[in-house]
């Protein structure tokens, strides 16, 4: 009977389990996870801010999952240690320490949260990043109506947990190196547009800005301007937690290597999520998909593969669909420049904005915003490499309908002929 080991508790790791089972129902399954929770949405903890949701309803996978599986689950156990030669795991929970052999390991570490080395900052007694669900609890525990909340960072874990706490709070003041909000995702005019939004919900922003000292609740800034808070939260930025791969010498990047086959380069060992690099269809070479759906099916496909089957995933693409105060914006692709060879076909209205990014008669980016119907269709041409010219493709930014494309192609992703 085989023996699986995964460390790590998120999607991808759901992802692993479904797919080890999917072609082998009876070797023994080990997860070991530093988190003391079942798996969960890491996106839903903005809303369970909000009292949107629940902690029973962010759970990823029913209480039975585990067992209905045969996993074996270690949680609030952090790995310590792979042994590659003897195929062993080594961990700690507590004061106790174990070990769990392996015949395939799958490494879903995850991220942390990147904390730049602010001066003072250990001054500053009340703060918090926003990734977990315990980081979210310590959060809630922190705050009250009278609070005035600092956010370092104007990207997406930022502006989600400042939306979470919007109604809970007295004030909330965000700062960002970067001169506009969501830099990574939308450039200037969509990011302008989600900005405005959120300024009209009450959060201030300083851009083109960050803090150069603490002293314990004032933040001195970089223009030498100076802000006074009783919450702070650090949401500058992620790492992939690559380094028990690395001691065992897995290639690293900026996350875990990996080839299509979710393999790293140590044979038997192989990687998913937040920690690992992928392909990236839409650029057309290697970097970290951290997004939930791409770690669910990289995990996926590790299982499959750990288990026997041969997959490949190779149809990965950062894509990021998020609103704040009821408007939408979804984004997916990468988003080369007119100077790399792109055209670039923009829609800019009062309430939307619509920018497509085509280079070699292909769909290879978008940016929405305000008009979010249909965006699956642009997600699909990216992912298929549908070539331009053979759909209505001008037509198709403006009517998102799937009466561009031919009698086939409709049919066969509506599933039947029509």
């Amino acid at each position: 009977m085989s023996k699986y080991v995964i460390i790590g508790n998120g999607i991808s790791s759901i992802g692993c389990i479904e797919g080890i089972r999917s072609v082998d129902k009876e070797g023994s399954i080990t997860v070991i996870a530093k988190e003391k929770h079942m798996t969960y949405a890491r996106p839903l903890i903005s809303y369970y801010l909000e009292g949107k949701t629940t902690l029973n309803k962010m759970k990823y996978r029913t209480n039975s999952f585990y067992k209905k599986n045969n996993v074996e689950v270690l949680l609030d156990s952090e790995v310590t240690k792979i042994d590659k030669k003897a195929k062993k795991v080594s961990f700690k929970s507590g004061s106790k320490r174990g070990s769990r052999s392996f015949e395939k390991l799958c490494i879903c570490t995850g991220s942390t949260p990147f904390v730049p080395p602010f001066k003072g900052l250990d001054t500053v007694e009340n703060k918090h990043c926003f990734m977990t669900l315990d980081d979210t609890l310590g959060l809630e525990k922190s705050i009250d109506k009278d609070s005035r909340v600092l956010i370092i960072g104007a990207g997406l874990i930022g502006l989600k947990c400042a939306e979470g706490l919007a109604e809970r709070v007295k004030s909330i003041t965000v700062c960002d190196l970067a001169d506009r909000v969501l830099s990574s995702i939308l450039d200037s005019v969509p990011a302008k547009m989600m900005q405005n939004v959120l300024e009209d919900a009450g959060v201030k922003f300083m851009l083109s800005n960050s803090v150069a000292e603490f002293d314990g609740n004032v933040a001195t800034m970089n223009d030498g301007s100076t802000v006074e808070f009783d919450v702070l939260v650090l949401a500058v930025g992620v790492k992939a937690n690559t380094s028990l791969a690395s001691e065992i010498g897995c290639k690293v990047n900026r996350g875990i290597l990996a080839d299509n086959h979710c393999m790293t380069s140590v044979k038997n060992i192989y990687s998913a999520g937040d920690c690992a690099e992928g392909y990236d269809l839409s650029l057309g070479d290697h970097r970290v998909l951290a997004i939930l759906p791409n770690a669910y099916f990289q995990g996926e496909c590790a299982g499959k593969n750990m288990a026997g089957e041969i997959l490949e995933f190779t149809k990965g693409i950062p894509m990021n669909s998020i609103g704040f105060f009821g408007l939408h914006s979804i984004s997916a692709g990468s988003y080369p420049t007119k100077e790399q060879g792109a055209t670039v076909f923009d829609e800019t209205t009062s309430t939307s904005i619509k920018r497509f990014f085509v280079k070699d008669n292909k769909l290879v980016g978008y940016m929405l915003v305000g008009d979010t119907d249909r965006a699956g269709i642009f997600t699909s041409l990216i992912r298929e490499q549908t070539p331009l010219d053979s759909i209505d493709f001008e037509t198709l930014m403006t009517t998102t309908s799937l009466g561009v494309f031919d009698e086939d192609t409709r049919a066969e992703k509506l599933g039947s002929r029509v």
